[in-house]
């Protein structure tokens, strides 16, 4: 007899049309998990096209409305995409045990057997280094902008240690939690490592020269590409800095962050040698178009506990240079990267270095771009999923044999 395979509930607060990595990478794991058989419901925010909605950061019953869900469909497996904004996680500036996020008691009350992926995790100078910059005029103004980053610093400062637990805690409910790379499991203490899915969106390729022609771009040189959100954590201050090497250009393609307020004064426009071609979130076919119009991804962040743009980047065949964070260097040392210093001689210095050896790149990263495929990577989890359902079986069967043998000596 054919095992069925089991029902899988996927808990994301964020899942398209919204725009985010998070439902971006939800939505591909679960179109793949379909293909391969697995009935997959999808519970989100009411913006998204999930099956079941009522999931946001502000709602604090998000927990009661997993646990009706789980309820109504009677899933095998939760899998839930763990990122701490999107369940409304909040620092108290007085008790750090009072950190949480909305979906906390449905971790200790759930009957159903839980997989969490874990988005995030940071060390302690890139948790401070997550206080938002803020940028006020006259002297109230900065007054009150002092007070209130003072405020974040001194929240952050109090609350890592709890913030960590909170990830600790999550994995203890959980039979197992994914990363998507060593250093994120280090730092979240257990879990089994997949690697965050990407491939090419379109086939057949465009050639480079059709793919720059779409968007204006320089068809003579290499081109270094900037994408993202724009927020102050992507670093991208220091681009309007850099010094372009000779036979290089700097694209840069942003969109607005939509979930925190904040007032970046860039300044691209004072460097000549950066082209800025996108102020929107790009659709699928577009920002296969753009990287393949490319030759680099560049990733000047000062917080990363995971980048989707790198391994979106690397899936085209693009190399990066990075920040010389943890998880950048995890790898740069198989030879897909450069990591740098974080300023902007270093970055201009690393294209050039880069330049100078790009074929060894090149290859390094063509091997490397087999294991981000998205069947790849929904048999990876094919696995996991199997092993909780046969875990789950062998209980259920011990449960019986127990029973029969106590009714018999009865």
């Amino acid at each position: 007899m054919t095992k069925s395979l089991p029902r899988i509930l996927m808990v994301s607060t964020e899942y398209p049309p919204m725009q985010g990595g998070v439902g971006r990478y939800t939505f591909n794991l679960t179109r793949e998990l379909r293909k391969i058989g697995y009935e997959v419901y999808v519970i989100c925010n009411q913006k998204g096209d999930g099956q079941f909605s009522g999931l946001s950061p502000n709602n604090p019953n998000n927990s009661d409305v997993l646990l009706k869900t789980i309820d109504n469909i009677q899933p095998d497996i939760i899998h839930v995409q763990f990122e701490h904004g999107l369940y409304g996680m909040v620092l108290d500036p007085i008790n750090p045990k009072k950190i949480g996020t909305n979906i906390d008691s449905f971790y200790e009350k759930s009957k159903v057997p839980i997989v969490t992926t874990f988005h995030s995790a940071y060390t302690f100078k890139q948790w401070m280094n997550l206080v938002v910059p803020l940028q006020a005029n006259g002297w109230t103004g900065k007054i009150s902008v002092t007070t209130n980053m003072l405020m974040g610093y001194w929240k952050r400062l109090l609350n890592y240690r709890s913030f960590n637990n909170l990830n600790k805690n999550k994995l203890k409910r959980s039979h197992t939690g994914i990363v998507f790379s060593n250093h994120l499991l280090n730092m979240i203490g257990g879990g089994e490592v997949i690697y965050h899915g990407a491939e090419a969106y379109l086939y057949p390729r465009p050639t480079k020269k059709d793919a720059r022609a779409k968007f204006s771009l320089p068809q003579e040189g290499r081109i270094a590409l900037a994408l993202g959100f724009r927020t102050a954590t992507k670093g991208w201050d220091i681009l309007a800095k850099m010094k372009i090497p000779d036979g290089w250009s700097m694209v840069i393609s942003s969109s607005k962050n939509h979930y925190n307020k904040e007032n970046l004064n860039l300044q691209f426009e004072k460097n000549k040698d950066i082209v800025i071609i996108q102020k929107d979130f790009l659709s699928e076919k577009d920002l296969a178009i753009l990287l393949y119009a490319c030759d680099a991804i560049v990733l000047p962040y000062k917080v990363s506990s995971g980048s989707g743009v790198m391994f979106d980047a690397l899936a085209h065949g693009l190399p990066f240079v990075a920040t010389d964070l943890e998880f950048f260097e995890e790898f740069s040392s198989q030879g897909l990267g450069i990591t740098v210093r974080r300023n902007p001689t270093e970055f201009s210095k690393a294209l050039v270095t880069l330049d100078q050896h790009y074929a060894n790149y090149k290859e390094s990263v063509e091997i490397f771009r087999k294991q981000l495929g998205w069947d790849v990577i929904a048999r990876e989890h094919a696995k996991i999923y199997s092993s909780i359902t046969e875990r789950e079986r062998d209980i259920m069967v011990e449960q019986s044999r127990c029973t029969d043998t106590f009714i018999a000596n009865q």
